[in-house]
């Protein structure tokens, strides 16, 4: 058996001293048919620096806010428009579509309504205070309903007065 393992394996060493000349010709003949010239880098081209000296103006990539905008409106004299200075009140981030009324509260003869936002939050609002997109301010809370007077602008730099109602919300029932 260890005689047979070792003729083996010199028949397999024998086949490594094989002759490789013709592998030696076929790369010469590569190597003469490759041309070995790179072709050279192209010039750069000259950079033009640009000074950008509008540091202090609002960058025209960046939407500006609601506020500016309602600032910068041409306002008639005698036109109906929001207080562009009148501080926001948390509701007025969401639209009125997103807003439920869930219920009311009484105390001392104030109706508070009980109003849901989209973000599953829970807020007490009354009379005067503001909610919506469109300064709108509760009117009127009943039972059932609040009733909120909202300020659209028209186009023409004034704005006019839109009346929405918020209904309660029926708890879905399961049965």
């Amino acid at each position: 058996m260890r005689y047979s393992i070792m003729l083996l394996s010199l028949l397999l060493l024998s086949g490594c001293f094989r002759d490789v000349s013709d592998l030696h010709a076929y790369m010469d003949k590569v190597k003469a048919s490759t041309p070995n010239r790179i072709k050279p880098i192209p010039a750069m081209k000259e950079f033009n620096h640009f000074d950008y000296s509008a540091f202090a103006l609002r960058s025209p990539f960046v939407a500006p806010k609601p506020e500016a905008i309602q600032e910068k409106m041409q306002q008639m004299s005698d036109c109906l428009h929001p207080d562009p200075r009148r501080r926001k009140q948390p509701l007025e981030k969401f639209a009125i579509e997103n807003l439920n009324m869930s219920g009311t509260l009484g105390e001392e003869g104030i109706i508070w309504a009980l109003i849901e936002a989209s973000d599953s939050t829970l807020h007490r609002v009354s009379i005067g205070s503001y909610l919506g997109l469109y300064n709108g301010r509760i009117t009127n809370v009943g039972q059932e309903e609040i009733i909120i007077v909202e300020l659209i602008p028209d186009g023409a730099g004034c704005w006019v007065e839109r009346e929405t109602t918020i209904s309660m919300v029926e708890p879905d029932q399961e049965g």
